[in-house]
């Protein structure tokens, strides 16, 4: 038993197709159950229902209901004291609203800082290592210089002025290749006697005494110096390792010292998130990533670490100014408020000693970004809680509506139920209608397919006969020339000529392959052709066209002209459809001027570009505008009865298009011009 779906409506009864409103009309009882709307909806005569095919006859009600009566019950409106309640639910809320909201604040920032720690304690470690290792490479480079001979000669023989300026090109060779940026001799005495940078004039170190650096002081006791500090002749910064040398006697006569530029380094710290310099053993920075910083004291200066860098003049004549830092605990986190032109910035820190350097790297990570992301987080919270809340609102509002509403639904369903049991009977007979319509239709596409596969068959045989049609049409021409062949061929044999007979024995030969060229070609219509396009010279073809036509010419008293200039370039096509192709087109211009005064077809070709134009031209009564758009069309003529099938024209336009040319017809005014575009043959 079918399923029907069951709502209310005021108004007359009337049948609904699905989809279509404008089907809307009075029907009387009798008229709904004939009704053809097969899946449809009907509302039953004089009643307030509309069914449709969701409900099972004799069984519980599963249907959408919409009833004029459901309208009009009131609404129940929020009871006094439920209001009541819902507003000190809200006001207890919203203290621990705030609570939680400062407490999510609490966690947020200190989530974030202790994640930017572990970002600053990371890039501290790479950039600690990586400043150990750069300055490794050059750790040893002073003790195997000491070794060299030509070193410890020099030393030993400090006055030979010769020696002198063969050790600082030696030293210059050797500063190239180890990219340093001095390397440089000092006698016990402090005098600077060879050079790498013996060249650079005023700013060259010989002659100079470097006794009072540390570095010069701690390679005189025997041991390596190490040394930072600005450059008093070049005013450069640079890190300085010593070394011993000893003559061929074992004392120390000398120091060899190499000087490593540091501003690569400082430059490769730039353009990140961190802040990164480093301090000397007297908290005073010397290497920083922010240039407003250099040579500020990082660490509260004291009188005794004033004097100290002022003795070892580690930083010339530059200035000293002190970097204010404010030092405090944030969430857990080390946090430094550092003022810099006014402008006070809170960073998180992280700092490693470099025992064997006496130095300490430090690098800072702004908080400011941390911070907003933490509000944002706190905002995101904020969000979720809000959401929820009136989430949870709009559930409670829905659920005490629903339970309105599924009251006010059973009791419209038993006045429902009781509806529909009358209407059962009806809906049943418009079931049996419409399994008779949909048996109809069936055999209605039985009988049409049946029709269409006659139409198959009916196609399948016009194929055949156009294909019949346009065989008999393209070989009786050639069929003719070898009739006259064959007639000559024996008036010469009984003359005698035997010669001349067997070239037209030949010519007969070359027809009948002719003949079966355009049967392949016929047969291969339906389908891409498979002979090959090759370059074909248009003027060596025209004797066997002319030999073709000429009993149509004769027939007709027409005379061909041929207007082909010299040096014509090879067409891309197929010989032996091309010739088919002029063949048809010269015998339809034989037969537009039969009867004519003037019996002229011109045959002429020029080229253009990439293409070749060929065009036939006769002097007959032309094309009239209103066939020249059909011309090329199958069976398609304008001769009389027996005259022509219609063929010749079409085959030819199919022909040109494989040869990837184009065919047009216009009226020459007088007769009939035919234009081929085709294109030229390019060399492989």
């Amino acid at each position: 038993m079918p399923r029907w779906r069951a709502a209310s409506h005021s108004g007359h009864g009337r049948f609904w197709g699905k989809g279509h409103p404008q089907a809307d009309r009075p029907l009387s009882g009798r008229a709904a159950a004939s009704a053809r709307r097969a899946g449809g909806e009907v509302e039953l005569p004089g009643a307030n229902w509309q069914i449709a095919p969701t409900l099972t006859q004799g069984s519980p009600l599963s249907a959408e209901i919409a009833t004029s009566s459901l309208d009009a019950l009131p609404a129940r409106a929020p009871s006094g004291p439920g209001l009541r309640k819902r507003q000190w639910l809200l006001a207890a809320l919203l203290p621990l609203l705030g609570l939680a909201l400062w407490t999510a604040d609490r966690i947020a920032v200190r989530h974030y800082l202790s994640a930017g720690q572990a970002r600053a304690e990371a890039a501290l470690r790479l950039t600690a290592n990586g400043l150990e290792a750069d300055l490794a490479r050059y750790e040893v480079v002073p003790q195997l210089l000491a070794e060299m001979d030509l070193v410890r000669r020099l030393v030993s023989q400090p006055d030979d002025t010769e020696l002198r300026q063969a050790t600082s090109e030696w030293l210059a060779t050797e500063n190239a290749s180890l990219r340093a940026a001095d390397i440089y001799l000092i006698r016990p005495d402090g005098e600077t006697i060879a050079a790498s940078n013996h060249l650079d004039g005023p700013n060259s170190f010989v002659g100079r005494n470097f006794s009072y650096r540390p570095y010069f002081t701690e390679a005189m006791q025997g041991g390596a110096g190490r040394f930072y500090g600005i450059g008093t002749a070049s005013g450069i910064r640079g890190y300085f390792f010593s070394a011993p040398v000893f003559d061929f006697a074992g004392r120390i006569a000398g120091v060899i010292a190499v000087k490593v530029g540091l501003d690569r380094i400082e430059q490769s710290w730039r353009g990140d998130d961190f802040r990164t310099f480093v301090t000397d053993p007297e908290g005073r920075v010397f290497l920083s990533s922010e240039p407003r910083w250099l040579y500020a004291s990082f660490e509260a200066p004291t009188p005794q670490r004033v004097d100290r860098t002022l003795a070892t003049r580690r930083y010339a004549d530059a200035p000293l100014p002190d970097l204010p830092v404010e030092r405090r605990a944030d969430h857990g986190s080390l946090v430094l408020r550092i003022t810099t032109d006014g402008e006070a910035r809170d960073y998180i820190a992280a700092a490693q000693q470099m025992p064997r350097a006496g130095w300490t790297v430090h690098v800072l990570l702004d908080s400011a970004a941390m911070r907003a992301e933490a509000r944002l987080a706190v905002f995101t919270v904020m969000l979720l809680l809000g959401a929820g809340a009136l989430g949870a609102l709009i559930l409670l509002q829905r659920r005490a509506r629903a339970a309105e509403r599924i009251a006010l639904q059973q009791q419209a369903n038993a006045e429902l139920e009781r509806r529909v049991q009358e209407r059962t009977a009806e809906l049943a007979l418009l079931n049996r209608q419409l399994g008779q319509e949909v048996a109809e239709r069936r055999a209605t596409e039985a009988e049409l397919r049946a029709a269409q596969d006659s139409l198959v068959q009916v196609g399948k045989l016009a194929a055949l006969g156009q294909m019949s049609a346009s065989l008999s049409h393209e070989i009786n021409q050639p069929l003719a020339a070898a009739r006259n062949y064959a007639d000559s061929a024996a008036i010469l044999i009984e003359r005698g000529d035997h010669t001349e007979a067997r070239e037209n024995i030949q010519a007969i030969l070359a027809l009948v392959d002719r003949m079966a060229a355009i049967g392949k070609h016929l047969r291969n219509a339906a389908r891409q052709p498979e002979d090959p396009l090759e370059p074909v010279d248009l003027a060596a073809l025209l004797p066997e066209t002319r030999t073709i036509v000429a009993t149509r010419l004769s027939g007709s008293g027409a005379v061909l002209e041929l207007d082909l200039p010299p040096g014509l370039p090879p067409l891309k096509a197929n010989p032996t459809r091309l010739q088919q192709v002029l063949v048809n087109l010269i015998s339809n211009a034989a037969d537009a001027v039969e009867g004519a005064a003037d019996r002229r077809i011109t045959l002429s070709a020029q080229a253009e570009g990439d293409w070749v134009i060929l065009r036939v031209r006769d002097r007959g009564p032309g094309v009239p505008p209103l066939i020249a758009d059909r011309i090329f069309d199958p069976f398609f003529t304008t001769k009389g009865m027996g005259a022509g099938l219609g063929l010749g024209l079409s085959i030819s336009a199919n022909i040109v298009r494989d040869f990837g040319g184009t065919i047009a017809c216009r009226d020459a005014a007088p007769g009939a011009e035919f234009c081929v575009r085709l294109p030229i043959a390019r060399a492989a």
